[in-house]
């Protein structure tokens, strides 16, 4: 049962909320509280818009891997999608309508960076640090950063050296023109699946560095007719439908992430007839092949992939990398890649969460020393030591089945019941009590050895040490119950 204490601090009836972020998460939770009364919301955000990721990723072919019926909110959907999968700047655009619509844009303070927060036990108020060095107080801190917000860079020898142009896909540089030069794209993930097909139509040479080959099956993409958007629009409960039978349809799709699954899943047979169609010489095709079970990784989806590669102005390159030198790229045979420019496609620093924020809670302890042996949270949402701070996309509850907004609904269904649960006591803070979150994490972790993502390649769901800090094991439909109620006996209850 949770411990209350008492204390001579009352908490308001309306407490002050600090939201850093305004991508899928922040947005949605400000709408909710909003919607629920709380009005007393500030949203941190670093950038001069709104939109996470989908502001941020602007490179060629950005897009969704995700029906857009599906990855949109519960409560906002009728917006005539143009595509089946929306492309990064129809969604940046739905955020913003989102963000317009629901008169979220006076709350939200832009081109503000959060360096950190310290939580004032005394007064039960997070301090929220700008890089500014201003201080916002806030009874409520919830992070809304996500895991795919901080751009991840290979750890090469001379990678600085280069005299060329070099920029990551998540900062694309638009003024660089890449016509008619010779280009080294390093990185095989979602990001690269989609933008090299996209450049190689331009460039006179394009070298792909691939590390580990993935798995790419077709994508079942399409445009969606006039006559057909003005129906979904027309008739809301079609588009509500659709959606119902894609959520089906995916949240049955986490039992090829299990290992009981046949090894020569339907995935695996489509994926095998994907590279058979398009990759004819033999050699090539078994560097194209993964030498990992699908699923370990996240699966990706692209129609123009292997095309891709198969141009007579593109080389897959699966030599690994010695060194970047002032010209270009040395491999291990000895070979020296002269380039005029790098490209990373290295994906993101997922398992660092909120860095390079500095957050410190109860008793000076820090989150980065809490979190040492990689990230863990109940629910994904609560850490222990760290009242009344929550988290929206945090451990464990990234996806490989399914959309991660309705993940993000859940977790917005809890807050909103924590912040009720506080107001209505009048607490101070609650605490999450750690052997709560001792036995989820060891239950977490438990579960995780059966899947998929645990049968020995390594990936972005793990840290260094091999501990899957991202993926939730379960159906959504198990998270979605398991949010439903803010379990006030988990908690330590100070008033």
């Amino acid at each position: 049962m949770a411990q209350i204490l008492n204390s001579q601090q009352k908490r308001s009836k309306n407490p002050r909320i600090a939201i850093i972020g305004t991508g899928f998460g922040g947005l949605g939770l400000a709408i909710r509280l909003k919607q629920a009364g709380l009005n007393e919301i500030t949203l941190f955000e670093k950038a001069s818009d709104v939109g996470g990721v989908w502001r941020d990723n602007t490179y060629p072919g950005a897009a969704c891997d995700v029906p857009s019926h599906l990855y949109s909110f519960s409560f906002e959907q009728d917006r005539g999608w143009e595509n089946r999968f929306g492309k990064a700047k129809e969604i940046h655009n739905y955020l913003r309508h989102c963000a317009d619509k629901y008169e979220i844009r006076p709350h939200i303070r832009f081109n503000t960076e959060i360096t950190g927060a310290d939580f004032d036990e005394s007064r039960g108020l997070w301090l929220v640090k700008t890089a500014a060095g201003e201080v916002v107080e806030a009874e409520i801190l919830v992070s809304a950063v996500g895991q795919l917000s901080l751009p991840a860079y290979p750890k090469l020898k001379g990678l600085d050296s280069f005299k060329g142009k070099a920029f990551h896909s998540a900062k694309w540089d638009h003024d660089y023109d890449l016509t008619g030069k010779r280009i080294a794209v390093i990185g095989t993930g979602a990001s690269a699946i989609q933008f090299v097909p996209e450049i190689a139509k331009q460039v006179a040479h394009l070298e792909v560095y691939q590390r580990s080959a993935p798995y790419v099956i077709p994508k079942p993409d399409r445009i969606y007719p006039p006559v057909e958007r003005g129906l979904f629009k027309k008739i809301p409960v079609l588009q509500s439908l659709d959606r119902a039978w894609q959520y089906s349809s995916h949240e049955i799709k986490l039992l090829g992430f299990t290992t009981y699954v046949n090894k020569t899943s339907l995935a695996e047979y489509i994926f095998q007839n994907h590279i058979r169609d398009v990759i004819k010489d033999h050699k090539l095709r078994h560097r194209l092949t993964p030498d990992y079970p699908i699923g370990c990784k996240r699966i990706l989806i692209s129609n123009q992939w292997y095309k891709t590669l198969v141009m007579p102005n593109v080389d897959v390159v699966s030599e690994n990398i010695e060194e970047v030198v002032p010209t270009g790229i040395k491999t291990q045979d000895g070979k020296l890649h002269e380039v005029d420019a790098i490209i990373y496609g290295t994906g993101f620093a997922a398992t660092d969460f909120l860095a390079p924020m500095q957050i410190t809670g109860l008793g000076g302890r820090k989150l980065k020393d809490a979190w040492k042996n990689g990230a863990e949270a109940y629910l994904g949402l609560t850490v222990s030591g760290f009242p009344n701070m929550y988290m929206l996309y945090g451990p464990n509850t990234n996806l490989g089945h399914n959309s991660i907004v309705y993940m993000i609904e859940s977790q917005v269904n809890y807050i909103l019941d924590a912040i009720r649960t506080l107001t209505k006591k009048g607490l101070r803070y609650t605490d999450l009590r750690s052997d709560v979150q001792n036995d989820f994490n060891k239950t977490i972790q438990e579960r995780m050895k059966s899947t998929i993502w645990a049968q020995g390649c390594t990936s972005w769901y793990q840290t260094a040490d091999g501990k899957n800090t991202n993926n939730w094991p379960g159906f959504t439909l198990e998270y979605r119950n398991r949010t439903r109620k803010f379990d006030a006996s988990n908690y330590t209850q100070v008033k």
